[in-house]
């Protein structure tokens, strides 16, 4: 039994040292393996270095910094058009311009399908006045309310309001002033607190290749955030109404709503505003165009000092890009030669000439157009200026006083002339903002209105207390509060007893158009707090 256990232990014990042994075998193998495979590898780039993986990029990061530190800076811009004005911005080729909502398209055309298959219930009677709306983007440069956009978001605006960030309320919007020419507008607006201010930047720095970053309201979209780069610089895009423009070009993506809104660099300082897109389709290709902020900077400047921006003129017309052949036939290189002349102008009171050539502007030398509008425009209004011209081959010098540029060329350069309001005869309310006359007994059969009592409500002042709670042309006031209105006297006596804080409530009978082609009249309550400034 002894001998038997013994044989066992000494098996055991072979076995147990014929794994080890090749375990350790195996070992060795893969080791010597691994070495050589290194070996093979780096004897393919001996002087080679691994490359090494960093970290996870922090530009994205960057972005979402710039979105979180400028958007509470950031507005929208809402600007609402009478239906004059609406006309003339839709009939007007402009490269941007307000255009109606769907919705309100949608209501019109369904107007007038109604009163081509039934005619108007209203006879002669003024007929709803089409609304346009337009929306943009614009910036708080000023703690105090100051908010710098495009002139062509509120440009002819009956009213413009202002959303801020993270805040339900709308604001209404004053204009400060415009700069019709770089297309600039300086609104304001009274939020009772201390508002959040951009960072402004020098747009001079600025280099072709850098990162750029848009925020704005496109489509109406609020807070969207797009990334680019600078494409080019000082891109002028042809545009006789604005010939002072150079524009900061990116691919950042702009689209209409974008108006007015901030383009930032890196450091989240503002470096242009958001102006124009270069589209066939109306929509982001690839090229948008922002006016450097020192440009703004400058006409903004002018607006909060004095309400307007002014540039000299003397009053000279000249063709753009014309034949450097021209230049060379009267024996000259450089220079700008003179198309006409503006009747009355300081150049024509001077004695300058069609066919002169202008060389120089206060003894600097003129290169081309640009140059001398450049150069012109920056000299201030009232100041004596000496121009020398080649004409037929000698040099002359005259002596002129520099005009307001504006007024010299109102047709490209002046901007568009907000409409004179048409005379108004009708009574007015002031406290409400609604325009009203006593009911005829002619008004009365033609519009199917056989009930007593009531004075008709012929206009509504845009953004008037009327207005916000939902008062129409057309509709005729039946009660204020409770208490009977039979004439206009009775709604000067009324009102005279409200003030302002409280709760007025008007009763209102609105016609509805029938297929008896007369109005189903219809009770309306409309209510609100009577505002301090309506």
């Amino acid at each position: 039994m002894n001998i038997l256990n013994a044989m066992r232990r000494q098996k055991l014990l072979s076995l147990s040292l014929l794994l080890f042994t090749l375990s350790i075998g195996i070992l060795i193998g893969t080791l010597v393996n691994t070495a050589v495979r290194a070996e093979k590898g780096q004897s393919a780039a001996r002087d080679a270095s691994p490359l090494t993986i960093p970290s996870p990029a922090q530009l994205s990061t960057a972005f979402g910094q710039l979105a979180r530190q400028l958007g509470p800076s950031v507005v929208n811009v809402t600007s609402t058009y009478g239906a004059r004005q609406a006309r003339q911005l839709q009939q007007t080729p402009r490269r941007r311009q307000p255009t109606p909502s769907p919705d309100e398209e949608e209501d019109q055309g369904g107007l007038d399908l109604f009163r081509r298959f039934f005619g108007s219930p209203f006879g002669d009677m003024p007929q709803l006045p089409f609304r346009g709306q337009g929306t943009g983007s614009g910036f708080i440069v000023d703690k105090n309310g100051y908010i710098l956009t495009n002139n062509h978001v509120v440009q002819d605006a009956d009213r413009i309001r202002v959303k801020l960030h993270d805040d339900p309320k709308e604001y209404d919007a004053k204009v400060i002033g415009q700069d019709f020419e770089l297309d600039i507008a300086v609104i304001k607006i009274e939020a009772g607190r201390p508002l959040p201010v951009a960072k402004i930047g020098n747009s001079d720095g600025v280099q072709v290749g850098d990162w750029a970053v848009a925020i704005g309201s496109p489509f109406g979209l609020e807070a969207t955030v797009t990334a680019g780069i600078i494409s080019a610089k000082g891109r002028d895009i042809a545009d006789p109404e604005h010939q002072l423009q150079k524009f900061l070009q990116t691919d950042a993506a702009i689209n209409p709503g974008n108006s007015g809104g901030p383009l930032l660099d890196l450091k989240g300082e503002v470096i242009g505003v958001n102006t124009a897109i270069a589209t066939a389709t109306g929509g982001y290709q690839g090229i948008g165009f922002a006016l450097p902020i020192n440009m703004a900077a400058q006409a903004y400047n002018q607006i909060i000092k004095t309400g307007k921006v002014s540039r000299g003129g003397i009053g000279v017309n000249f063709r753009k890009g014309g034949p450097p052949e021209l230049l060379k036939a009267y024996g000259v290189s450089e220079g700008v030669f003179v198309d006409t002349v503006t009747p009355g102008g300081p150049a024509d009171k001077a004695g300058i000439k069609a066919e002169d050539i202008i060389i120089s502007f206060n003894g600097k030398p003129i290169k081309d157009g640009e140059d001398l509008v450049s150069r012109v425009s920056a000299t201030p209004v009232g100041s004596e200026a000496t121009v020398e011209v080649i004409r037929d081959g000698k040099k002359r010098e005259y002596k002129l006083t520099i005009a307001e540029r504006a007024a010299l060329f109102p047709d490209t350069v002046g901007g568009r002339r907000v409409p004179q309001e048409p005379s108004r005869t009708e009574n007015t309310e002031a406290k409400f903002g609604f325009w009203y006359r006593n009911l005829t007994s002619g008004d009365r059969d033609r519009m199917g209105f056989d009930e007593k009592g009531g004075v008709l409500i012929t206009r509504v002042d845009p953004g008037s207390f009327a207005e916000d709670i939902g008062v129409l042309p057309r509709d005729i006031l039946i009660a204020i509060n409770r208490q009977p209105v039979n004439s206009v006297d009775d709604v000067q006596r009324i009102q005279a007893t409200v003030r302002p804080g409280q709760p007025v409530a008007l009763r209102i009978m609105r016609g509805v158009p029938a297929r008896t082609g007369r109005a189903d009249w219809q009770t309306v309550f409309l209510a609100g707090t009577l505002p301090a400034n309506p």
